[in-house]
């Protein structure tokens, strides 16, 4: 039976190439969208393309209320396309970017952040651990500015720093069941997360790259094969870790 990995935030960006980094590699996929079926089905299409199977659910990680529907939904996906009643993977990817620096920074957009990015990784995560395969994998997205200060960036870098802390306890907690708990922080990449910010604008774009050992930005492509490969059955031993996927930034 190939692994089954559920990626959130699976239509668009880096959660888009995860889940096709993922079906590349023989596994199946769930992915979840919170507004663009359109691009989600365009996903799945790619990934059926590839010979594997993929289902898309809709999904706000910002409503922990209706975490437990969406849980629903996936029980019910499991058993209509895999004939299971658990999955392997789980990658907390989907995420809100706001730059705003502290001193203008508001409470909504301060609690968007953390919504997205802390609470809704925990309660998503309880939420979905009976369903997820003893022996299985967790893996949460942060960030290199967790490491690397930008201006405008601290209440988000705040709140992956919550998820990196989060990651190592998820780790010890889940260890008993053989599950096994790793962050993984990208550098800046070309995506529409944030805006755009990154890919188009040209000033920030050079700037980034001068500060990065392999002299240009990060792409998705430099970010879906690493999660993927951290998945793989040859790196069940890596767990409670903070691996940066950045090309070198910021050194």
């Amino acid at each position: 039976m190939p692994p089954l990995t559920l990626v959130t935030g699976g239509s668009r960006g880096l959660g888009r190439n995860t889940a096709l980094s993922i079906a590349r590699k023989g596994g199946d996929v769930l992915i979840t969208y919170r507004s663009r079926a359109d691009a989600a089905d365009a996903v799945i299409t790619e990934i059926e393309a590839l010979g594997r199977k993929a289902r898309a659910l809709q999904l706000d990680t910002s409503e922990p209320s209706r975490f437990p529907a969406f849980a629903d939904s996936v029980k019910a996906a499991l058993q209509e396309t895999w004939n299971r009643s658990s999955f392997d993977h789980l990658v907390n990817n989907a995420g809100e970017g706001i730059n705003v620096p502290l001193a203008e920074i508001r409470e909504a957009q301060f609690d968007t952040l953390f919504s997205v990015h802390v609470k809704g990784v925990l309660f998503l995560t309880q939420t979905l651990l009976p369903l997820i395969a003893d022996g299985g994998r967790i893996v949460n997205i942060s960030s290199w500015l967790t490491r690397f200060t930008y201006p405008g960036y601290g209440a988000y870098a705040a709140a992956k720093g919550a998820v990196e802390v989060l990651t190592r306890y998820m780790a010890k907690e889940l260890g008993p069941r053989g599950i096994s708990v790793n962050t993984l922080a990208p550098g800046a990449v070309e995506t529409d997360f944030g805006g755009g910010v990154v890919r188009d604008t040209p000033g920030l774009n050079q700037q980034i790259a001068a500060m990065t050992a392999l002299g240009r930005v990060g792409l998705p492509e430099d970010i879906g094969p690493a999660i993927a490969n951290l998945l793989a059955p040859d790196n069940h031993w890596i767990t409670a870790q903070r691996i940066e996927v950045s090309g070198g930034q910021g050194l």
